[in-house]
């Protein structure tokens, strides 16, 4: 079976090698192409704009690819940085559908209607606000629809996550072939649930629900189906614009074989380990200043405190995570092969990303193992170590090694500081300046969306949208930057807030502020130089005390004028997870057999208790 999905794994310097000769001549579009250009370019559209290919990764850590200093090589990755910018400043919010709403309309999250993922947000906030749903509202409009109506073919293969009734799927947002996973996360091998927050994993195909092939692996088919969509209209000459946004690396962690069996021992040495080797590696490439230190964080643990079986499994979870990465790129160098193949490769701009940092929760840990134990053997998962990371394995890495996935940043997914928010971003094609570059320039999330609409020469709206009113994009576009106009996309005095689930951050020129709940964060507010300390290990907030009360303020208004909600007293993203499981998806098998080893526990506590008294009565 394993031999069957190899997908002829590539050397790791031909894509780099044919990234170098691209420049050197264009391939010719085929006769009939060109004639349909002429004939039927859509009224507003140039005949020479511009494909354009968002590929966004899922969780993917700051440091997890090679041109960010990781230990997995990436040639299609790496291909691109070599013929793009690769952006060593760039944020997006701490969890994926708030990042996913204002990736596609260039409008913060709080306006949009996707404060947070829907599986997360109390119903005290639900209740307070209707932009607290988890869904696009209506009152955006997406990339794909003013592309869709200037003249581009709009295609979408991949992870949804922002609404499943039929009006909220990618087929009524803009996306003209869909193929759609519309919950947080999936399977990778076969279609079911990754967590019982789901009855069934929710895959669609144009707005219909679909069935998966029988050879299914997630990074895989959604490259099929993607090539699939470009091949089909490729002859009538209008452009694309082509949303790849993959499962890898979500969990469950999963990989073939063989790119699992790559790694294997590489992470032996553990996370504090790793950390350093990627921090040093980071130096010597430029991605982060010669001067960068570690923070420490709270949540990791030392590694010398497993045992020797410990480590062995722990490792092995880090393999199937950097085999899933290389299976990752192996597919975007078969998307980049087939666009060089068929003529398309020199007219097309490709930005690579993260929705945000790497995946840092343990999940069979805390009162809720027993649950998910329980479920995880009623439908088909095993933890064992031969099989990890195979058909009906489930892997998760952890917070140690996912604070490294970050290094040297602070955290991780959903967390405020660095690691949570900071990850790679590569923009490559044509209109790129100056290439193989590193731009330190500050750039966010907001600004994808204004930089692929003039990239196609597509205007965003001003106020309102087919008669109705509409939020207006708050990003910049990075046009300027890519071209060499200008070395920074936003001014100095300008400020960016954000907040998520409580945790918040206000960035300001080189200067951040920012504050994380516990029990892994504080709860307090810090202040770092976010530029020159990409690790936050120095707390500016004491040393510079009037620029902390200008953000303090400038967070304030942020929060006033988005109308961002508090979280509730006592708020947890995974217990507000798991009373989203209670509230939409029980099993009262599962949940009868819980309370009653609950109970069994109590008694048996009791009871060993009452021992104990007689025994001293006695």
């Amino acid at each position: 079976m394993e031999k069957a999905i190899l997908w002829d794994l590539p050397d790791d310097g031909g894509l780099v090698r044919r990234a170098r000769d691209r420049r050197r001549h264009r391939q010719s579009l085929e006769v009939m192409g060109s004639l349909l250009l002429i004939s039927s370019m859509a009224s507003n559209v140039e005949a020479d704009s511009p494909n354009i290919v968002l590929i966004l990764a899922d969780d993917l850590g700051f440091t997890d690819t090679a041109p960010y200093g990781g230990e997995v090589p990436t040639p299609s990755i790496s291909a691109l940085a070599e013929q793009g910018i690769t952006f060593t400043n760039h944020h997006m919010a701490a969890s994926c559908a708030p990042t996913r709403g204002m990736l596609l309309t260039g409008v913060d999250s709080h306006l949009n209607g996707v404060p947070n993922i829907p599986e997360a947000i109390p119903p005290e906030q639900a209740e307070q606000s209707s932009n607290y749903r988890g869904t696009l509202g209506e009152n955006v409009v997406t990339i794909a629809t003013l592309l869709k109506d200037a003249g581009y073919h709009t295609y979408m293969s991949g992870k949804w996550h922002l609404g499943k009734t039929p009006e909220m799927l990618p087929s009524r947002r803009g996306f003209e072939r869909t193929i759609a996973m519309a919950d947080t996360g999936a399977d990778n091998w076969e279609k079911k649930p990754y967590l019982p927050m789901y009855k069934k994993a929710n895959w669609f195909g144009d707005g219909k629900e679909i069935d998966l092939p029988d050879d299914f692996y997630s990074s895989k088919f959604l490259v099929d189906k993607m090539i699939e969509f470009i091949e089909s209209n490729r002859l009538d000459g209008k452009p694309f614009f082509s949303y790849v946004p993959f499962q890898a690396v979500h969990m469950p962690v999963q990989a073939p074989q063989a790119y699992i069996d790559k790694y294997m021992g590489k992470y032996d040495g553990g996370w504090a380990a790793l950390r350093e080797r990627r921090l040093e590696s980071a130096k010597t490439l430029g991605v982060v200043p010669a001067d960068t230190e570690l923070a420490p964080v709270p949540s990791t643990e030392d590694w010398d405190s497993f045992t020797d079986e410990e480590k062995r499994y722990k490792s092995k979870e880090m393999a199937v995570y950097a085999g899933m990465i290389d299976a990752m790129d192996h597919h975007i160098g078969r998307l980049i092969q087939y666009l060089e193949d068929t003529g398309q490769y020199d007219n097309t701009v490709f930005i690579f990303t993260s929705d945000n940092g790497p995946e840092g929760t343990e999940v069979l840990s805390g009162a809720r193992a027993l649950y998910l134990r329980l479920w995880f053997a009623t439908h088909g998962y095993s933890m064992d170590y031969e099989t990890l990371g195979t058909r009906g394995s489930f892997v998760d890495i952890g917070p140690s090694f996912g604070n490294a996935a970050a290094s040297p940043l602070a955290y991780y997914k959903f967390f405020a500081h660095e690691g949570g928010m900071r990850v790679p971003m590569i923009i490559a094609g044509s209109m790129v300046a100056q290439m193989g570059i590193l731009s330190n320039a500050f750039t966010y999330v907001t600004d994808l969306a204004p930089t692929i609409l003039e990239i196609a020469g597509v205007d965003p709206p001003v106020g309102s949208y087919e008669g109705r009113r509409v939020e207006q994009m708050s990003g910049k576009s990075l046009v300027p930057l890519l071209k060499g106009q200008t070395d920074r996309a936003h001014e100095p005095d300008e400020t960016i807030g954000y907040e998520l689930a409580g945790n918040a951050a206000l960035f300001r020129g080189d200067y951040k502020i920012v504050t994380d709940r516990g029990p892994v964060g504080d709860g307090e507010w810090h202040l770092f130089n976010f530029v020159t300390d990409p690790g936050e290990a120095t707390d500016l907030r004491e040393q510079m005390p009037e620029l902390f009360a200008e953000m303090m303020e400038g967070y304030r208004s942020y929060a006033r004028d988005y109308e961002v909600l508090p979280v509730p007293d006592g708020y947890d993203q995974r217990k507000e997870v798991f009373r989203y499981v209670l509230r939409n998806n029980p099993d009262p098998l599962l949940l009868s057999v819980v309370a009653g080893l609950a109970l069994l526990i109590l008694f048996l506590a009791w009871r060993g208790a009452r021992a104990v008294r007689k025994r001293r009565r006695a």
